[in-house]
């Protein structure tokens, strides 16, 4: 009987803390135009490199006081202070897209999305985002996008 109850704490344990970690990864977007990564969680910690794009969008994985870990759409990953990061409002295209006027296939495509483009999110509903990119303003679908939450 102990080895069972045994058992069951064990599993309780592993699927409470399994659901702990995927519960820290969300994306994020950065503030500034020059934000340094760090080796460790503290501004002790020597700069690994140095983002030069406002609002690139990373997945934060892990956090530990007022650092978060975070990794990019190339697995690059490091630890930045929060204050150098928000709420994710931006993605990538991970594949040409084609930017539409409305959010429906059939409405008239506006521009061609190349595949590494920056997009800022305006608002997402159902599988569709409508998103601005310098001059142009549209939906595109949400697969093949990188940073959506």
């Amino acid at each position: 009987m102990q080895r069972i109850i045994k058992k069951i704490y064990i599993v309780f344990f592993l699927l409470f803390f399994t659901h702990i970690s995927f519960a820290n990864e969300i994306f994020v977007s950065l503030k500034k135009n020059k934000v340094n990564v760090r080796y460790g969680p503290s501004f002790e910690s020597d700069i690994k490199y140095v983002y030069k794009k406002i609002n690139l969008p990373l997945k934060q994985i892990d956090k530990k006081e007022n650092f978060r870990r975070i990794i990019d759409l190339k697995n690059n990953s490091g630890w930045i202070h929060i204050s150098q990061l928000k709420k994710s409002n931006s993605v990538i295209a991970t594949k040409n897209k084609v930017l539409f006027r409305k959010p429906t296939s059939f409405a008239k495509p506006i521009a061609q999305i190349k595949e590494g483009r920056l997009l800022i999110v305006e608002k997402c509903e159902q599988n569709w985002c409508k998103i601005t990119s310098e001059e142009f303003e549209g939906w595109i679908k949400t697969e093949n996008i990188w940073g959506l939450n």
